[in-house]
């Protein structure tokens, strides 16, 4: 099937089947659940709210499933909206592409992230924007009060302020704007579901290329990179580096009010239970530690060689079921075909899935 008819499915597959294209958090749910249990009675308002808002959102999701997509402009669009602190979107508009920068630093924040992404993924993998078409890239800030989270809705981004004692304004975070537009190429493109091993890979796409944008930006090479997801996110005086550890999962943090980081790093200690739509954002661990192994053993920019073998693993190869197994065998075989059988390329991709205990599929591609 042709690329772009291929797209057009999805899209249509995504509008009938809420799975496919979900309202994606970059908090989990576990990390404000421990907070509502552990925190002071403010810091367990604050995240009672965020729980609750967020699964409001869900609900919400027939609704916007059909209202029609932003539009593709065919270049470079990015619109920032201010919510003012409500939650009626997209709010009131207060910065559109080419306007100057304005004196609120989460607007700004959310522009030069949005073009910092949509130049990565034009100029490294020539795609143009989320859809390949130019799709408008609107944001919005300041969404309701003390909202500690951002997500992709399937239309948009949408950004909150954080509640000033453990989370900080997400707008701060590249990886985590590049991270949520990334949901919106796997929407397009893979249509991962959003449940299990799929949904964990789903979540790691974002964190991979998530990363990658910050690398660029920061002009880091594989072994120079933090591999943190949400580094700065956190208030002074919390014990952690950030949300998530791409080199070492389940290390990010290990807090008296957070917990500690439940990513496991080897299938062995996948995560078999029913929170969090069956772990998405904790056993993407898994594939993610299973990426820096590969980029990291192949050295250089990773978003020059490993990145773009997930990229065309994420474009043209996986499926909406797909499992770890599945990515372990499309990484290798693409790696295979853009460098060479028994290349040190595909031979670093498949030392990675084996380091996390993921062995290739078979059958049933």
């Amino acid at each position: 099937m042709h690329r772009q008819s291929k797209r057009a499915a999805k899209s249509q597959v995504c509008h009938a089947n809420n799975q496919f294209c979900p309202i994606c958090f970059v908090v989990p749910p576990h990390m404000l659940k421990e907070i509502a249990k552990r925190g002071d009675t403010q810091q367990s308002d604050w995240a009672f709210q965020s729980l609750t808002r967020s699964a409001r959102i869900r609900g919400q999701r027939d609704v916007l499933s059909l209202i029609p997509s932003a539009k593709s402009t065919g270049e470079k669009r990015r619109t920032i909206y201010d919510a003012k602190n409500g939650i009626e979107l997209p709010g009131k508009l207060v910065r559109g592409e080419g306007d100057p920068a304005t004196q609120d630093p989460a607007v700004n924040e959310a522009y030069d992230a949005a073009g910092a992404t949509f130049d990565f993924y034009k100029e490294i993998y020539k795609r143009n924007s989320i859809d390949d078409r130019g799709l408008r890239l609107d944001s919005t800030v300041h969404y309701s009060q003390n909202y500690d989270n951002a997500f992709w809705d399937g239309n948009q981004m949408v950004y909150g302020d954080g509640d000033g004692q453990i989370f900080t304004r997400f707008t701060k975070s590249i990886d985590v704007i590049a991270h949520e537009l990334t949901h919106g190429i796997t929407q397009y493109e893979a249509a991962l579901i959003y449940q299990n091993q799929p949904g964990a890979l789903n979540e790691s796409m974002s964190d991979v290329f998530g990363s990658l944008v910050k690398q660029r930006v920061l002009n880091h090479t594989a072994d120079q990179a933090d591999w943190i997801i949400g580094a700065g996110l956190f208030m002074p005086g919390v014990k952690g580096v950030g949300i998530r550890s791409m080199k070492a999962p389940g290390t990010a943090y290990d807090d008296p009010v957070l917990g500690k980081d439940p990513q496991p790093a080897h299938v062995k200690d996948l995560y078999k239970g029913n929170e969090d739509n069956g772990g998405v954002h904790i056993n993407s661990g898994i594939p993610n530690h299973a990426f820096y192994l590969a980029a990291v053993e192949i050295g250089g920019y990773a978003w020059e060689k490993a990145g773009k073998i997930w990229y065309i693993t994420l474009r043209d190869r996986l499926r909406p079921r797909s499992n770890f197994a599945k990515a372990a065998h499309h990484t290798i075989s693409v790696a295979g075909e853009l460098y060479g059988h028994g290349s040190k390329e595909q031979n670093a991709v498949r030392h990675a899935w084996k380091q996390v205990g993921v062995e290739p599929a078979l059958l049933g591609l």
